[in-house]
């Protein structure tokens, strides 16, 4: 029997849809990788722990846990938090806001995989305002701020093993 290009088409499919299917599943674990890094880091930082639930009073800007993140929430939620840390004086937190950055772009690009390509988030709005709570309490906004992030980041690995949407 007489297979042609149709044959040989289907018996290449399983090889093709394997080799595209490789990369995204590289850049979903180096997502999670990198996840697990930053909380590292921040552990490695060792300020007293804070609740994700406690209220800090001039601190609220500082976002906690959301219920379900999206990719894009996700995104939004890493710009927050990397302009956050890039305002602090402290050298300690600036390997983890570029960490942010990099984590940022990998939820780029596990968006594109849906075909949902992420529009780049901004931080906060009337963030310039804030720069007066930040001097007065610089530690307080570090502690708070890597806390959160922490709690954040390990709610954001457990999403990422739920496929999020966009």
């Amino acid at each position: 029997m007489h297979c042609g290009p149709l044959c040989q088409f289907l018996w290449l499919w399983p090889c093709l849809w394997y080799i595209e299917a490789m990369p995204i599943q590289k850049v979903q674990d180096d997502t999670k990788t990198l996840i697990k890094t930053i909380v590292t880091r921040i552990n490695d930082i060792s300020h007293t722990a804070v609740s994700s639930k406690q209220r800090v009073a001039g601190l609220d800007f500082i976002p906690g846990l959301n219920p379900v993140l999206s990719l894009s929430g996700m995104d939004q939620t890493l710009a927050i938090y990397q302009q956050i840390l890039s305002s602090l004086p402290s050298r300690s937190v600036v390997q983890i806001s570029n960490d942010l950055e990099n984590l940022r772009d990998l939820l780029h690009l596990l968006a594109s995989s849906k075909s949902c390509p992420l529009p780049r988030a901004r931080g906060l709005k009337g963030f310039e305002s804030l720069s007066s709570v930040l001097k007065g309490s610089l530690y307080s906004t570090e502690v708070v701020a890597l806390s959160r992030l922490q709690a954040v980041l390990q709610d954001m690995l457990r999403q990422l093993d739920l496929s999020p949407g966009c």
